[in-house]
């Protein structure tokens, strides 16, 4: 028995075989689909880029797309995806992205990110400014904080120190 419950010919080839010999083929033996194709889905998931354990880059990386640290890079990161500094991991720059999960180490600020976590053992030497953010107990953070607040929305938080209040500061 041939591929697909066809039935073989008596010389035991597949009926595929008459076309190979200029012999036309039955049309009731095979049917073309004139159906519309429809095109084919773009993929809106984003793919990760890794710069492994043990490898050290310079430079700058802007684009779409998620990143994943393992090593060490030093530069500016600016991307519309996801940023994940694992354990072990260092990154020295400004950092720009959705997401930014810092479980390594962060040496720069975050800016306009929409979720900050902070995980055991993770470090931020830098300001932050976040939608949300999330520490876990045994992080390490040295910088100032601004999360909760959309931006440019009124009645944000104010910068304006205590010592600038006690002097008759006016804040409004």
């Amino acid at each position: 028995m041939a591929l697909w419950d066809k039935p073989e010919t008596s010389t035991g080839t597949s009926p595929a075989a008459p076309a190979a010999t200029g012999q036309p083929l039955a049309s009731s033996t095979y049917s073309q689909d004139t159906s519309p194709k429809t095109a084919p889905k773009e993929r809106t998931d984003m793919k990760e880029s890794l710069i492994a354990a043990g490898l050290t880059i310079e430079g700058k990386i802007i684009g779409n797309g998620h990143v994943r640290v393992a090593g060490k890079f030093k530069g500016d990161i600016q991307v519309e995806g996801n940023l994940h500094i694992d354990s072990g991991a260092r990154v020295e720059g400004q950092v720009k992205a959705s997401e930014v999960i810092v479980s390594g180490e962060l040496q720069g600020n975050i800016e306009s990110a929409k979720r900050v976590e902070l995980q055991q053992g993770g470090t931020i030497n830098g300001d932050v400014k976040a939608g949300s953010l999330t520490v876990a107990s045994g992080a390490r953070m040295r910088g100032s904080v601004d999360f909760g607040f959309e931006e440019g929305a009124k009645g944000g938080a104010s910068t304006t120190s205590l010592a600038d209040r006690s002097r008759g500061a006016n804040v409004a």
